[in-house]
């Protein structure tokens, strides 16, 4: 009998094995998208390219035809550092080469023929304001071409007023005051044809020099000084950003810096502008790395989607074509080395290496079109996020209800599997998959799931997606406005929204959103907060129905410190460079008591920023956290007395000031 035992044991195991339910295997990256952290709205000129004049295929039907199929919306003219020499009359650029059949009725013919709009850069360096008058004249009064926006100059700050010159200024002051004092004569003559055109002013990146910098003789640095004058005449700022970064991973993280840069703009147009509210345009971005391989098409599409969300409202890729440069292989396909999206169809010297034929798109054309494709104007991009840092998350929710969302494999070598979760929205099933990959030449379109995506090795993939029940709700409410904001709270504001009976208001923390409260009104009162911290909140309405509109735009604010205490701090920027500064530490006692023994803490505000060096003080670094506590001499602080420390910081992005420090332990008021 004892055989058929272990038979009949046999059999049941197997028969068990064959029952037990297959498991899927763990996915990659998990990618959660909230509809109810609604982000900025997308812009009619989103996406951009720049169009110079040295070209000779400018205007040409060829590339109108190619840069309508990519979705460009705007085509900046006549060219970078050219626009400071150009001539818009007689089509000359004294000093450069001028292609035949470039004039701006030809660049305006490309631009009608790719439904695009045009932004041109007036001659600031060797032009005037009635020059540039007499072209919105022509273009808006006779030709009825209605250019909406203007630029006043390319890049002024590198005119030699902080050492480096290469933008034509034939201005004998070249401070920033002289050019914001000019800027707001171009307005003034510009408008006067045309007061519906927007004009722009020149502005420095954050991070990126000669941002911070102030040179002899000037009341701050270049952007204070420039807003300060000529804020209160434009509408919009110029920023132009050239991140580098010497290979993949390099160059991915560099769009980590966009959301401070974003901040620190709109912190200075606050701060100076005199109350304009200034649009931001990023007029010319590329790349150091994979110019024209897989990298740059990544780096392309994450950077104009986070430039997007941030608010931005043109991003301009530098340039429809510019021609070789050093040739690499990079990720085993030929990079030129070549800024434009398009071929140029010229060889090395030696004819040892041609670049394909003439107009062949390259990779970042691609990253261009799949942006056009994933964020249309009027999306709202809505925060998205992913649990492998390999792959970046980006989504856009369009008013019809469907919803696009952008995966980004950085890896070069592997394929992610990628599991989706939503709130906030339900999506059917069904997908819509749009791909490119590494060495592709074309766009491909499958179908797919909502909940699923694998993502080939260094690709693109866009899914768009259907709502899965009815869309109708209340309208979103308008933007919220920040008010009475303290150390520990804040009002927040928002218009009225039709068909709403009640609204909720929501704080963004990560994919997460956490609701601070609702009420019947258009106001509410939040408490509990942490001190000198960067909040961002979305409001919501519901209707009888408790159906749920889209999220309103985004309000960021920033806590500030103690209103008392018992100590006070005075950080002051007192030199920079560019990517380093030197920071003064002014520390007050406030107490009656004398302090025996201190230690002051701060954190830095991003992971690009770092302490190299201090005195009056033992100093340390641990992760973003800094250290300083006394020496001997400086040990005891008088009641009301005063005492200074310093140190060296460096810096590789924006240059997020500290905003909270404590004094063992207990947070000081900062001044």
């Amino acid at each position: 009998m004892r055989p058929t035992v272990v038979a009949l044991a046999a059999l049941a195991l197997t028969a068990s094995a064959l029952a037990t339910p297959a498991y899927a295997a763990e996915p990659d990256a998990r990618v959660t998208v909230n509809a109810r952290a609604g982000l900025a709205t997308v812009s009619d000129a989103a996406v951009g390219v720049n169009h110079a004049v040295w070209d000779s295929q400018l205007g040409t039907d060829a590339v109108a035809d190619l840069l309508k199929d990519a979705g460009v919306q705007l085509m900046r003219y006549p060219g970078g550092s050219y626009a400071d020499i150009y001539h818009w009359r007689d089509n000359t650029a004294p000093g450069g080469y001028v292609a035949p059949n470039t004039d701006f009725d030809h660049f305006m013919s490309g631009v009608n023929r790719a439904g695009a709009q045009a932004m041109i850069i007036a001659n600031y360096g060797g032009g005037t304001p009635q020059e540039a008058a007499d072209w919105v004249r022509y273009a808006n009064v006779e030709k009825n071409y209605g250019v909406k926006y203007w630029e006043i100059g390319n890049e002024i700050y590198g005119n030699g007023h902080y050492g480096s010159a290469w933008e034509n200024d034939e201005h004998a002051d070249k401070s920033p005051a002289a050019y914001a004092t000019n800027v707001k004569a171009y307005a003034e003559a510009m408008k006067a044809v045309d007061p519906t055109i927007k004009i722009g002013l020149v502005l420095t990146t954050p991070g990126n020099w000669p941002d911070g910098i102030v040179a002899g003789g000037d009341d701050g640095s270049w952007n204070k000084v420039v807003l300060s004058i000529a804020g209160p005449s434009v509408d919009f700022a110029i920023l132009h950003w050239y991140p580098g970064g010497s290979n993949g991973p390099d160059l991915f993280t560099k769009t980590e810096h966009i959301t401070d840069m974003a901040w620190l703009v709109r912190k200075q147009i606050d701060q100076y502008a005199g109350g304009r509210k200034l649009g931001i345009a990023m007029t010319e971005l590329n790349t150091d790395f994979g110019r024209n391989t897989q990298p740059g098409a990544l780096f392309a599409a994450d950077a104009y989607a986070s430039l997007m969300a941030a608010g931005v409202f043109s991003i301009d890729w530098w340039n429809v074509h510019n021609g070789m440069g050093t040739v690499s292989t990079v990720a085993g396909h030929t990079d030129y080395n070549d800024f434009g999206l398009l071929s140029s169809a010229n060889c090395t010297e030696d004819n040892s290496v041609c670049q394909p034929p003439l107009n062949t798109p390259f990779a970042p054309y691609f990253g261009l079109s799949m942006t056009a494709k994933f964020a249309r104007p009027g999306d709202q991009l809505i925060r998205a996020g992913s649990t492998d840092p390999l792959v970046k998350a980006h989504a856009a929710r369009r008013a019809n209800g469907d919803l696009a969302v952008m995966l980004i494999n950085q890896d070069p070598a592997a394929a992610r599997t990628v599991s989706l979760s939503y709130a906030g929205y339900s999506p059917a099933s069904a997908a819509q998959v749009l791909t490119f990959g590494n060495g592709d030449t074309a766009i491909a379109t499958t179908t797919g799931t909502a909940t699923s995506a694998t993502l080939p090795p260094y690709s693109l993939t866009t899914l768009i997606l259907h709502p899965s029940g009815s869309v109708a709700g209340p309208a979103a409410p308008g933007q919220p406005t920040a008010s009475a904001v303290t150390d520990r709270a804040a009002t927040i504001s928002w218009p009225a929204s039709s068909g709403a009976v009640k609204y909720e208001l929501y704080r963004q923390n990560g994919t997460t959103s956490e609701q601070w409260g609702e009420t019947t009104g258009t106001s509410f009162a939040v408490g509990n907060l942490t001190p000198g911290t960067r909040y961002t909140a979305n409001v919501v309405a519901r209707d009888g129905a408790g159906r749920v509109s889209w999220a309103s735009p985004p309000i960021t604010f920033q806590t500030g410190t103690p209103a008392s205490s018992d100590c006070a701090v005075t950080l002051t920027d007192a030199s920079n460079w560019g990517n380093g500064f030197v920071g003064s530490v002014d520390i007050t006692n406030n107490d009656t008591n004398a302090i025996d023994s201190w230690t002051l803490t701060f954190s830095w505000p991003t992971t690009w920023q770092q302490l190299s060096s201090g005195w009056n003080g033992t100093w340390s670094q641990t992760g973003r956290t800094v250290k300083v506590s006394n020496v001997d001499w400086n040990q005891k602080i008088a009641p009301g007395a005063t005492i200074n420390v310093g140190f060296v910081g460096s810096y590789s992005g924006p240059n997020v000031a500290p905003t909270l420090f404590t004094l063992n332990g207990k947070p000081c008021t900062t001044r």
